[in-house]
């Protein structure tokens, strides 16, 4: 197993740590703190990101799209909650 492998696997690891305590952690209402859709499509182009790492411009390209919509969640569920 070479660096760029071993990289791979710890990234996948830690996004399914922070997929389970996304899914597992329960808001101050008592609700469940889903996963948004714009969330979801952020996670699933990060992963996609992970996974086509070998060609760098596709890789990172599909991380940074990721990055994006995790971004735009983020402002569309705080402009919710004020």
């Amino acid at each position: 197993m070479n660096i760029s492998q071993i990289f791979i696997v710890v990234s996948i690891v830690v996004l399914a740590v922070i997929a389970l305590l996304v899914f597992f952690v329960r808001t101050k209402n008592g609700g469940e703190n889903r996963l948004s859709p714009w969330a979801s499509l952020a996670f699933a182009f990060t992963l996609a990101g992970i996974l086509f790492s070998d060609d760098r411009l596709i890789g990172y390209g599909l991380m940074g799209v990721g990055v994006i919509l995790a971004v735009a969640d983020i402002f569309n569920r705080a402009k919710r909650t004020n």
